[in-house]
């Protein structure tokens, strides 16, 4: 038998879950700021958002497991590889932050950026980073195989105002000592902020909507249970009792 929950306590579930959306996600925040990194670099990565007073601890989560780290920053120090993927964040009144995707290589050189996609306009920052920033020369950034810049010495390039003509491909190569070294690919995609939403791109609709279409959905399948439940006792009480007179019927016959 169903052991269904009571209303009031659906109710006080979601009252609780708007409460915590009003203060909003939380967020990481990346220092530095890249997406990419090499192994044996230090990040931290700084959570903001509400928290009672007198009470700062945050949760951290990588690929969705928790970390025992309960300040508000997290430091990654001398990266490895396995610290590769998505970290989250939340504190006391926020709910959990969006994932922050970091990716640490094995590498000479990466070719580092603080996300993959862009709104038309905006300044894209793209940096050829070594191996424990070792001193690199004669570099040259490239775009769809085709070099974009080139510097003597090594230097970040920046694109001042993103055009969809800047989606594509880049990687950056250069010397290191007297060896040549080139960086893995990383797509950069440019998206037309007038153009029409994609499904992908929507944002996710507030949480109080959220909880309350869950509700409704719970109070609908509970309902359908009930409903079914109910039907089925009438029908065996209808059997039962066919079953009865037919035996009664048999009986006086005798």
């Amino acid at each position: 038998m169903w052991h269904l929950p009571p209303p009031l306590a659906l109710l006080l579930l979601v009252s609780s879950v708007t409460q915590a959306a009003d203060h909003g996600k939380a967020v990481v925040l990346l220092d530095p700021q890249w997406v990419r990194v090499l192994q044996d670099d230090n990040v931290t990565l700084a959570c903001q958002g509400a928290y009672p007073t007198g009470d700062n601890s945050t949760h951290w989560y990588h690929n969705g497991a928790r970390i025992s780290s309960q300040a508000p920053s997290y430091l990654i120090q001398a990266a490895r590889v396995e610290d590769s993927g998505e970290y989250q964040c939340q504190r006391g009144l926020s709910t959990r932050s969006d994932s922050v995707q970091l990716e640490v290589q094995a590498n000479w050189l990466v070719l580092q950026t603080s996300k993959w996609v862009f709104q038309e306009g905006e300044l894209i920052r793209l940096r050829c980073h070594s191996w424990k920033n070792k001193p690199v020369y004669k570099v040259t950034y490239l775009q769809n195989g085709k070099p974009k810049q080139y510097f003597h010495k090594n230097s970040e390039f920046h694109i001042p105002e993103a055009t969809l003509s800047h989606n594509g491909s880049y990687f950056c190569r250069g010397l290191i000592g007297h060896n040549n070294k080139s960086s893995g690919t990383v797509d950069i995609i440019i998206q037309d902020p007038t153009a029409p939403p994609s499904i992908i791109s929507l944002p996710f609709p507030p949480w109080h909507q959220i909880a309350f279409c869950l509700l409704i959905g719970l109070l609908f399948a509970v309902d359908t249970g009930l409903y079914f439940f109910v039907q089925r006792d009438l029908q065996r009480s209808v059997v039962a009792k066919k079953e009865y007179n037919f035996k009664w019927s048999r009986d006086q016959d005798k």
